[in-house]
């Protein structure tokens, strides 16, 4: 018999009660140091007192009023993310995968209001994840997600991820854009090289394209800076956010310069729940710690030690893991055959470490930001039990590295 929850997740079975920084307590009064952070999205950790602190305070006053009507929280965050970011105007959603859709309808719109209808078809990328609406699992072209949902919906292109031969290739006078991750969370925590990057802002120039960049998982300060895309010194046309510039609470963001955000007019999009005062006090109680002076560059500096400890676990147990990949803190460990990340999950679970699983056979590190360089040797502390563990138990000896 089905469960009254929909079984569309494998879910383990584990179930929290509170937690506090960057550990969980389970109800069976179990403790584990969380380095999942909701799938990259807990940037603040659990029950921050500022965080906490705004919602209830937002809670208490009103919770929403549809934007019929002005929303000052709204018009706050908005005026704070423009400051920060290359972006001219915002327009706040609910998740990652409306954000994508957003930003690739006001990319459409774009070249559709500026006498270029028939340029509406988007470049992507193999390996990525861009969300689970119809046209976003177009976007993302794997074959596993689209399958039993019907004809895929049309307009994306998708290339190997890396490749400016392939992506020059594939641009046609029906191109209106390129749009990329920084770094492919799902699709096995691959980075993009920063030249990558630069030469996809070169290109769309050249053949008046526009570039999108979805950052709902590297970006809002995973990386070291507030958008990942800093690091290769470029601008985008338009962005998608979510994940993190909520600290927990269900946000979302489409971020854009003014040549794209003014076709988006009244009428052209919309949305219910999307920037509503809770939300957006949520969302502005994220910017006033991670926009505070000294914080970006804390998450780096605990960053880079993760990763030199992370290298030195590699070489420790360089039978099992073949690479350490990512940025900042969003980390990737690529397993070698026959280990598995579903393995080594289980078994850091078992040491009390939390963690996600990614493509390519990748586990993925994704801790809150407001982690210590303490809490990034423990981790690491038990992932090497988890490896020894993990060694203990598979069926055949490991091929030497």
């Amino acid at each position: 018999m089905i469960p009254p929850l929909m079984p569309t997740y494998a879910r383990a079975d584990l179930a929290f009660e509170r937690g506090e920084g960057a550990r969980l307590w389970s109800t069976d009064g179990r403790c584990f140091l969380d380095f999942g952070s909701g799938i990259a999205t807990n940037a603040l950790g659990h029950a921050h007192p500022h965080l906490v602190q705004a919602i209830c305070q937002q809670a208490g006053r009103v919770m929403h009023v549809s934007n019929l009507y002005r929303i000052p929280e709204a018009e706050r965050l908005a005026a704070r993310h423009v400051e920060a970011s290359f972006a001219d105007s915002v327009f706040f959603c609910n998740s990652g995968a409306e954000a994508n859709e957003g930003m690739v309808k006001a990319m459409r719109k774009t070249m559709a209001e500026t006498g270029r209808p028939e340029r509406w078809r988007i470049i992507t990328f193999e390996g990525a994840f861009h969300g689970r609406t119809l046209a976003m699992l177009a976007a993302t072209g794997n074959p596993k997600y689209l399958e039993g949902f019907g004809p895929k919906v049309d307009g994306f292109d998708q290339v190997p991820f890396g490749n400016m031969n392939a992506v020059r290739d594939a641009i046609t006078p029906a191109t209106a854009g390129i749009i990329v991750e920084p770094v492919q969370g799902e699709g096995g925590v691959r980075p993009a090289s920063l030249q990558f990057l630069r030469d996809l802002r070169a290109t769309c120039d050249e053949f008046g394209l526009l570039l999108g960049l979805d950052e709902v998982q590297i970006g809002m300060g995973r990386s070291g800076r507030l958008w990942a895309h800093e690091w290769a010194g470029i601008e985008p046309d338009v962005m998608s956010s979510a994940k993190g510039i909520g600290g927990g609470f269900p946000l979302g963001a489409i971020l854009a310069k003014e040549h794209v955000a003014k076709h988006l007019k009244p009428g052209s999009h919309g949305t219910t729940f999307g920037g509503n005062p809770l939300a957006c006090a949520a969302g502005n109680a994220v910017l006033d710690i991670i926009l505070a002076p000294g914080f970006l560059a804390r998450v780096d500096r605990v960053a880079r030690h993760l990763w030199r400890s992370l290298l030195a676990l590699k070489d420790r147990h360089g039978d099992l893991i073949e690479d350490v990949r990512g940025a900042g803190l969003l980390v990737g460990l690529k397993l070698r055959e026959p280990a598995t990340n579903t393995e080594l999950q289980a078994r850091a679970l078992a040491e009390g470490l939390l963690t996600v699983a990614a493509g390519q056979n990748v586990l993925r590190l994704a801790p809150p930001l407001i982690i210590t360089e303490a809490e990034a040797d423990e981790a690491v502390d038990l992932l090497d039990r988890a490896l020894a563990r993990l060694r203990a138990a598979l069926p055949e000896p490991v091929a030497a590295a």
